[in-house]
């Protein structure tokens, strides 16, 4: 009878979606960052670089056999223990072959694996061969004596170990990076003297400080000669934190007229960088550089040669520039967040990170003397027997003749183990007979010695310390050299400004009527004169210089600026200012300035107000400009009119009614925005019919010329006077037939 209570099973289990994706998604987290992206602080291995090293292991490709094709230990790999894509599994293997990437490559490389100039540019695996360095001997050399744990592989057919017993402390001799999920690791590589000096510093003194263990690990070190350029401060807070970041410069010596660049931060292409200094060059920022050229060969890896155009250019000022503004100068992130020996992952100091990898090689040691240890007890206890048969040799072949079974009669009669019977039945006969008792006495008493010698070490916490120590120093006589990365503090390189780099020429930038651009050198350029578009004509010009910015105004009373250099020749139509800047929807340029930051510009509207304001006051970065002149409606914006001196200047406005106003420019607000105040005074009932048509600044020994038509009128400072008034007068009548103003300018 079927239990109605119970539900039934259909073979699959029944979860809320939202659990179900919860538990996947922490399964998957733990995975990437457990066994994909971050070390294990002991031998300091992503799981893909420890099976790698294993499988060439196991394959025979030590540093003392030939190199073997590459393909074959990918396959090895992705067969037995890695089942990834075969083309990110050669890729971790070359990284770990190319000299410029690893501090202390583990992976001899024979054929392309990449340049520094493009480390992704090696070579298919099936075109090259690899073999195990020396210095990966620190990583196996210790595997087969007990010192690491066994896990099965991926389908349980095999075994690989769960990390490999490394004698040095390959985390930080070569760094690593990865990407986790929501964590991320960066330790940079060390030096290996260095890191060694600090190991037996923390032996000999448990409590040393971070501080202490700095004096003997100074900073990353580099596969590159490049400068080390971070404060000692700041390195110190990386140590004791496990968090921060190092600066590398790029290093440069003088040849005669050329900078030749000798050294490339970590990681640096020079292909990339020329690019970097050909695109300065290009767009003129670099007007000291003559030529730029990349000489690098097998003999100078990196040689980039930069010519100057003379021996006059400050040399420091131009590195300088181009550190700031290139990848001559490097930052690099450095995050020591690595798997410790409790299985989880954390940010450690340096103290920690020391400390933990002396505990993982105390527990290799001590596993590795027990592994001996209870082979050479093994091993006496077999020549314990051996040796009772060899002097009852005779006896021993009647039992053996005689007997049907002779283990247990050999066992009872001789006291052996199972074991030592065991031994003695599978030694041959002839073997047996040659064998000496003084060979197998001294066999015994040089077993006895180190039998006591382990015992003494494992016993004794002193004795093992010696040992770790004596042990560090051999490897680090073996495998250490020189720091390659200089430590040198530097105060950070600043770029020049751009106005600094462009030659200061005269020149003129003309603006259309449909708001196009463009700059002609020199200042005796006839603007009317050059070409326009069908249908467009000549709004305004003024004089400016190629070091300086130009300001334009639009509709709407915003300013737009930009640097007169960029712009594009006159021997063209130019570009349409819309392609700069963004100005309102139906907003057009009316007018435009330039000149530096201290210069006095008076700023008015057709509706007859305005103010004096600095030109810093009109440049805007935004794209959208900066509100700068309010308009009332139906007013535009006039043509700015430059001020020689506020002191004695006298500002002239005229009207389209012949109306012209001389007043002391003392009498006119300076302001950075807004609407200003009155200038010249238009009656409100011919507001809509008469408007300012420009206005002007004269200073003594200045002309202001009136255009009218085709005629233009001369008034000198002194003929003003019969203009003058009070700020907001009505002004007086120009002469019959000089009524019709069209523009005003000031020579």
């Amino acid at each position: 009878m079927t239990d109605l209570t119970r539900p039934a099973f259909h073979g699959f289990e029944q979860i809320p979606l939202r659990e179900y994706a919860e538990r996947a998604y922490l399964d998957y987290s733990m995975y990437v960052v457990l066994d994909r992206a971050l070390p294990f602080i002991g031998d300091g291995l992503k799981p893909v670089q420890r099976r790698i090293i294993y499988s060439m292991s196991e394959l025979g490709l030590n540093a003392s056999s030939k190199h073997k094709k590459s393909a074959r230990t990918v396959g090895d790999v992705i067969g037995k223990y890695h089942p990834h894509g075969d083309s990110a599994c050669y890729e971790a293997m070359v990284l770990m072959a190319q000299p410029f990437s690893y501090r202390y490559p583990l992976i001899d490389g024979q054929g392309n694996f990449g340049s520094s100039d493009d480390p992704k540019s090696f070579a298919a695996m099936r075109y090259t061969e690899s073999k195990l360095t020396p210095i990966a001997e620190m990583l196996l050399g210790e595997l087969g004596h007990g010192t690491t744990d066994w896990s099965p592989n991926f389908d349980g057919t095999l075994e690989e170990p769960a990390w490999l017993p490394a004698r040095l402390p390959h985390l930080l001799l070569n760094g690593t990076t990865g990407i986790a999920v929501g964590m991320a690791t960066d330790v940079p590589p060390h030096n290996l003297n260095e890191v060694v000096s600090a190991l037996i510093r923390l032996i000999d003194d448990p409590e040393a400080t971070i501080a202490d263990l700095c004096e003997h690990v100074r900073g990353p070190d580099y596969p590159t000669t490049a400068e080390i350029i971070t404060p000692v401060a700041d390195l110190r807070s990386l140590y004791e934190t496990g968090l921060g970041s190092v600066r590398a410069r790029a290093t440069f010596v003088k040849e005669g007229q050329n900078i030749v660049i000798n050294a490339l931060p970590y990681q640096v292409s020079s292909s990339k960088l020329i690019e970097q200094i050909a695109a300065q060059m290009r767009a003129k920022k670099l007007p000291w550089l003559e030529d730029l050229r990349d000489e690098s060969d097998h003999a100078n890896p990196v040689r980039v040669v930069l010519v100057l155009r003379s021996n006059r250019v400050d040399t420091e000022q131009l590195m300088g520039h181009l550190f700031a503004t290139t990848d001559l100068e490097k930052s690099y992130r450095a995050n020591f967040n690595v798997i410790g020996l409790n299985g989880k992952p954390q940010v450690k100091n340096l103290k920690t990170l020391l400390s933990e990898w002396l505990q993982f090689r105390k527990d290799t040691v001590v596993r590795r003397l027990n592994h001996r240890l209870e082979k050479v007890e093994r091993r006496l206890h077999l020549l314990e027997g051996l040796l009772t048969a060899f002097l009852n040799l005779d006896e021993v072949i009647h039992i053996i003749r005689a007997e049907d079974e002779p283990k247990p009669v050999l066992m009872r009669r001789f006291g052996l183990s199972e074991e030592q019977t065991d031994y003695i039945l599978e030694t041959r006969l002839k073997q047996l007979a040659r064998l000496e008792e003084m060979k197998i006495r001294g066999e015994q008493d040089s077993l006895a010695r180190e039998r006591d010698q382990i015992i003494a070490v494992l016993g004794s916490g002193a004795k093992l310390k010696k040992l770790i120590k004596d042990e560090l120093q051999t490897d680090a006589r073996k495998y250490g050299d020189a720091r390659r990365s200089p430590l040198v503090e530097r105060g950070a390189a600043q770029a020049i400004d751009e106005t600094e780099l462009v030659p200061s020429e005269p020149m003129t930038v003309v603006l259309s009527e449909k708001g196009w651009v463009r700059a002609a050198k020199g200042h005796d350029i006839d603007a009317s004169n050059l070409s326009y578009r069908d249908g467009d004509a000549l709004l305004a010009a003024v004089k400016s210089r190629s070091t300086q910015q130009v300001a334009f105004f639009d509709s709407e009373g915003r300013s737009y600026s930009t640097l007169v250099h960029t712009l594009p020749s006159a021997r063209g139509n130019g570009e349409p200012l819309t392609g700069r800047f963004s100005p309102a929807s139906g907003a057009a340029f009316q007018a435009l300035a330039s000149g530096d930051n201290d210069q006095r510009f008076v700023l008015a509207s057709s509706h007859g107000y305005g103010f004096v304001t600095r030109f810093e006051n009109l440049a805007s970065r935004n794209k959208a400009g900066k509100a700068m002149l309010n308009l009332s409606s139906g007013a535009r914006v006039l043509q700015p009119a430059l001020v020689a001196n506020t002191g004695t200047d006298r500002i002239v406005a005229v009207t389209s009614a012949g109306h012209l106003l001389a007043f002391p420019i003392s009498e006119l607000p300076e302001l950075d925005k807004g609407k200003g105040n009155k200038i010249i005074d238009i009656p409100k009932a011919k507001l809509g019919t008469e408007r300012v048509v420009a206005v002007a600044a004269v200073g003594p020994g200045a002309t202001l010329l009136v255009k009218s038509g085709q005629r233009t009128m001369s008034l000198s400072f002194k003929d003003l006077d019969n203009y003058l008034g009070a700020r907001a007068a009505r002004g007086g009548l120009l002469p019959r037939g000089w009524q019709k103003v069209e523009d005003l300018s000031v020579e």
